[in-house]
């Protein structure tokens, strides 16, 4: 009964009770979409750094060989030579390394030359077809097979660099010959090559002139030339250590020591959640301030509201209500004001994350789930949604619950 008096009492001003539910929608939609960007963001970030204690590449900014090489969100620093690099690679302290070769991409998918262990370091099974094993045999990840439609026995042609709509290498037809399972990971968006490919492409353009048949026995058969690994670059190499000396000592020794250096996936992601960080807690402050403001609107609606039924609460008090249903009624009206626009909110915000996720999907191949529930973060929020409804209402609420009947119907 309460709860059916509150609501139709909460359209009594209805251009109050819309501005009220206005401001608590926009503060909890904004903070609703920070809380899932955060946490979405941060798990992605984290769980593609697993197993990877340095990254080795060549000079230049640390942050962007790591976003380059393991989130594959950048251009790369530049190639490093694939013989330098295997003298670490085999290094005692060294438990894995998995040189990554970069330079095509189709349909504005990355082409990735690696090994089987990049695939083991995500946990990438194949899930239907085999591992890429002579040149030009790859492997697509989960998104890629679904979003361009791949299947086994597909063939395609590569665009040279990262844009689309790059030159087209016509004398090197790719063959689908695996689709690994999805991960949750960046090389769902991959197509991953044997590192020979990538060679062939780019060092040995002059094979792809000669007759049909070279061509064709080139494609089906491994290409014995690129024996000579130390003559090649390689784009970089990631690193997980058995001993933790090197994590310490290598970023400087290869500094100083070689044309090359060793970014620490770790340290350089902190950094990048540290300036994000940054702009999140302000968006939060805003976002509570508009809150704030939205607790006082509900204060003044329901303060005003309080003078101009004052005679139908005092009636309501002849008739047989309570001081405490007064009181109760005030404060759920407020309550139920604040359920509204958490609900309102809570949808809005998930919508932006939506719109968020179809630009960084188009862009950066990172997508962000919008109907996940952060229970614990959005649990807390709804009580503090609640919170400044009660304390909003709580002087308005006060005021019913003292309301002297006599004197208000004698000035009636």
């Amino acid at each position: 009964m309460i709860g059916k008096i509150a609501w139709k009492n909460m359209w009594f001003k209805p251009l109050n009770t819309v501005l009220s539910i206005v401001l608590l929608t926009a503060s909890v939609a904004i903070i609703s979409l920070l809380i899932l960007l955060q946490k979405q963001f941060e798990k992605q970030f984290s769980s593609n750094i697993e197993g990877v204690d340095l990254v080795i590449g060549a000079k230049g900014s640390p942050l962007q060989l790591i976003l380059s090489s393991v989130y594959q969100m950048d251009a790369p620093t530049g190639n490093i030579n694939y013989g330098k690099a295997k003298v670490w690679m085999k290094h005692p302290f060294v438990k894995t390394a998995i040189p990554l070769a970069f330079g095509d991409n189709y349909r504005g998918f990355k082409i990735v030359g690696t090994t089987e262990d990049y695939l083991k370091k995500y946990d990438a099974k194949i899930e239907s077809g085999t591992l890429f094993v002579k040149n030009f045999e790859v492997v697509v990840g989960s998104e890629v097979a679904q979003k361009l439609n791949l299947k086994l026995g597909d063939t395609f042609l590569s665009s040279h660099g990262d844009a689309e709509a790059g030159e087209v290498h016509e004398e090197h037809p790719y063959v689908v010959k695996g689709i690994a399972s999805a991960t949750g990971k960046v090389i769902d968006n991959l197509i991953l090559s044997n590192i020979e490919s990538v060679w062939a492409m780019h060092h040995h353009e002059e094979e792809a002139a000669t007759t049909e048949e070279h061509h064709h026995e080139e494609v089906h058969n491994h290409d014995e030339v690129h024996n000579h690994d130390e003559d090649h670059e390689i784009t970089a190499v990631l690193i997980k250590f058995k001993n933790k000396m090197g994590f310490v000592l290598w970023p400087r020794l290869i500094a100083q020591n070689t044309d090359m250096q060793a970014a620490s996936p770790a340290i350089e992601i902190n950094r990048l959640f540290s300036l994000f960080g940054i702009g999140l807690v302000a968006l939060q402050y805003l976002a509570y301030g508009i809150m704030l403001i939205s607790g006082i609107s509900i204060f003044i609606a329901l303060y005003n509201t309080l003078k101009e039924r004052k005679y139908e609460f005092a009636l309501m008090r002849v008739s047989g209500a309570s001081r405490l249903q007064l009181l109760l009624l005030v404060l759920f009206e407020s309550i139920l004001l604040c359920i509204v626009g958490f609900i309102f909110g809570t949808l809005i915000g998930r919508l932006g994350l939506y719109y968020i996720s179809t630009s960084t999907e188009a862009d950066y191949k990172m997508s962000f789930n919008p109907f996940e529930i952060a229970f614990k973060e959005e649990g807390i929020l709804f009580l503090i949604t609640i919170f400044v409804g009660i304390i909003a209402a709580l002087l308005p609420a006060l005021k019913a619950y003292r309301l002297n009947i006599s004197k208000t119907l004698s000035h009636a």
